[in-house]
């Protein structure tokens, strides 16, 4: 039972951790730099209890929202768009889910999938807005050309996005596996 606390308390501050390094990125304009995918995968791969795993993402993506709302000039609460991207994390989130054993080859590969999954939900959800809101705020276009015009200016974004999640990936799952060995090592020797 104390494994299962330890393992959700190394979990839900590493995802704090990467929350912070939104709002970071956000103030040195690496915009789509956040591991916003590689925070879905690792709280869906590793912890259990689905509820805490769906939502700790979630958290860590309102926080991120809340800062840049209340302490920048951008909007941190935008519109459908960003109930796209809230979607996006959960479905990411729900994809970690299928990471049974996280070994390295498995967790790149999820993180390249879960970072396609988020830009096209994502970028979805700019088209739609823009339909909706009948207002064509970057010429996109309407209809089928629009949609591709949406995807099609949001390739140099995606560089940044798959560079984020990688090194998120990288550094949750990690860091994870490094404290979770370096800790119960630590408690097996203090019990012995």
């Amino acid at each position: 039972m104390k494994n299962i606390k330890l393992n959700i308390l190394i979990a839900a501050g590493l995802i704090i951790m990467a929350g912070v390094a939104r709002i970071v990125n956000h103030e040195m304009h690496l915009y789509n730099f956040a591991p916003l995918c590689a925070l879905g995968l690792f709280s869906g791969a590793v912890i259990k209890d689905k509820r805490i795993a769906f939502l700790l993402p979630l958290l860590a993506q309102f926080m991120g929202d809340t800062y840049i709302a209340l302490f920048t000039t951008w909007q941190g609460f935008y519109g459908i768009e960003q109930f796209f991207v809230y979607v996006s994390l959960l479905a990411v989130t729900l994809l970690g889910g299928g990471i049974s054993q996280p070994k390295a080859l498995r967790v790149l590969g999820f993180t390249v999938l879960g970072s396609v999954v988020f830009f096209a939900l994502s970028n979805f959800g700019v088209f739609l807005s823009m339909q909706l809101g009948k207002t064509d705020l970057y010429h996109y276009g309407t209809g089928l050309t629009g949609l591709a015009n949406t995807y099609i200016a949001a390739i140099p974004f995606f560089k940044n996005t798959l560079i984020g999640d990688l090194s998120g990936s990288i550094l949750l799952f990690g860091a994870y596996y490094l404290l979770q060995a370096a800790i119960i090592n630590k408690l097996q020797k203090a019990n012995a």
